[in-house]
């Protein structure tokens, strides 16, 4: 069984989905199921479209401004939240984070 992974992301963190995993798009929803665990995680609007932005590799930074373009929030709850959301897909085997940039 894999073992949850602490991970602590910044604005400048390039992170990505993992490719032990599979999703797909449900009218505005997003399913994963990470293929090493077995598991199924259900993501609603925010959250798919955060996972839709890390589909290739990208700074925690970008992907707060592609959300702020998108939603009504304030910079740091958005990023506080975002922090968090990326966090917790890292600890559930479903986030990548790279040490820069992939070529």
């Amino acid at each position: 069984m894999p073992v949850a992974i602490s991970v602590k992301l910044t604005m400048n963190s390039i992170v990505s989905a993992a490719r032990d995993q599979v999703s797909s798009d449900l009218a505005g929803e997003v399913v994963i199921l990470n293929l090493a665990a077995g598991v199924y995680h259900g993501l609603q609007e925010v959250g798919a479209r955060a996972w839709q932005l890390i589909q290739s590799p990208r700074a925690v930074s970008q992907i707060r401004q592609g959300l702020m373009a998108e939603y009504e929030v304030e910079a740091d709850r958005c990023e506080r939240d975002l922090l968090e959301f990326l966090e917790d897909l890292a600890a559930h085997g479903l986030l990548e984070v790279h040490a820069r940039r992939p070529a």
